[in-house]
């Protein structure tokens, strides 16, 4: 009996450091995860060029749109702006809500600016950014997003709102046409 009163004891101690152990490697696998890592250029509505590490201190409601599109985007644009009203007042200063183009052919720094403009969109905390193919295509693969061109001026696209913390790193993902902007907003109001 006490041989196995040692044994699980033990056992529970091996466990019990393994778990830690695993817990530790899963934190140095999720180190360095940053969408801040990036060293891509971007532009904003303004024409200002960034990087995405600019947008550091502060948490990021992220979604891939185009400014020429007539179905799922005009949804995912309402959707954001849903998000925006239930962010609490306080946490608003803490975020941007930031629309990246998956169209850079298109999609210039003034046909943003038009775009935010006639949807009231263009204050903080709205963002628009555009970039090059190749940039754009690497930040849809941290997100998921898989898009693809079937006309000069049509993509057929995933419909994904992601939330980064202040770190840049992904917190939450809501996919889908009507995505819950509840679940979106408390997500938001409950980062520091």
């Amino acid at each position: 009996m006490k041989n196995l009163i040692l044994f699980f004891f033990s056992a529970l101690i091996l466990f019990s450091c393994k778990e830690n152990k695993e817990q530790e490697n899963a934190k140095k696998e999720n180190a360095g995860s940053s969408i801040f890592l990036l060293d891509s250029k971007w532009k904003n509505q303004d024409g200002k060029e960034l990087h995405l590490k600019d947008l550091k201190r502060k948490n990021l409601v992220v979604v891939m749109i185009f400014t020429s599109c007539r179905t799922a985007c005009p949804i995912l644009v309402a959707d954001m702006k849903k998000v925006h009203e239930k962010i609490e007042k306080d946490k608003l200063d803490d975020t941007s809500l930031v629309l990246i183009s998956i169209d850079p052919t298109n999609d210039t720094p003034e046909v943003l600016k038009k775009f935010a403009a006639d949807r009231n969109m263009d204050q903080a905390p709205w963002m628009f950014l555009v970039s090059n193919e190749e940039a754009t295509r690497e930040f849809a693969n941290v997100l998921a997003v898989k898009y693809k061109k079937i006309s000069p001026i049509e993509f057929s696209h995933s419909n994904i709102i992601s939330v980064f913390n202040r770190n840049g790193e992904l917190i939450s993902q809501e996919e889908g046409s009507g995505i819950n902007s509840e679940a979106v907003a408390k997500t938001v109001n409950q980062l520091k």
